[in-house]
């Protein structure tokens, strides 16, 4: 189980660290969750490039976990894409939420081979279709060292859902 270490709130982003017993691996992983509408993007950019290089670099964090929807997911993708490019040892990993999609031939056409290093699915709790990325995201909650979140203060959305569940998790 994870123990949450620390929480702190900046600018409507949500850092929360975990000591991670799941993660047996040697590589530090990282995950991202934040709404599907950003109107600050440049900004929240801006803001994560910085963050992400000091964890890449300060930190040793070289895995990094997408779920691939919404604005947020986005501009985390495109920060460690530039930053792999100078960093090799970086791996963006997608985490799928069909075990299916494990053969390239099966994905979504959306989903290229080429934009991630790595391509895993969780076992689910619940598998049912509805629920299916709540429960793959908090699978991506359980295997995360470190998780950023993008969360207004607001409303009850996919991205809340996920911080909630991390924070009593």
């Amino acid at each position: 189980m994870n123990t949450c270490t620390s929480c702190e709130c900046v600018d409507n982003i949500f850092f929360i660290v975990y000591n991670n017993v799941v993660n047996t691996s040697l590589e530090k992983s990282c995950s991202f969750f934040g709404h599907s509408n950003i109107s600050q993007d440049k900004e929240v950019e801006r803001k994560l490039l910085i963050l992400i290089e000091k964890l890449i670099v300060e930190e040793g964090y070289n895995l990094f976990y997408f779920g691939g929807f919404g604005d947020f997911d986005t501009i985390c993708y495109k920060v460690v894409s530039a930053l792999r490019q100078k960093y090799k040892h970086v791996k963006r990993v997608f985490c799928l939420t069909e075990e299916k999609y494990l053969s390239p031939s099966k994905r979504p056409k959306w989903l290229q081979e080429e934009e991630y290093e790595e391509f895993i699915y969780f076992t689910l709790e619940n598998n049912y279709w509805y629920k299916r990325i709540y429960f793959r995201n908090c699978e991506i909650i359980k295997h995360s060292e470190l998780i950023i979140f993008f969360v207004k203060n607001e409303g009850e959305s996919g991205a809340r859902k996920a911080l909630n569940y991390a924070i009593k998790t």
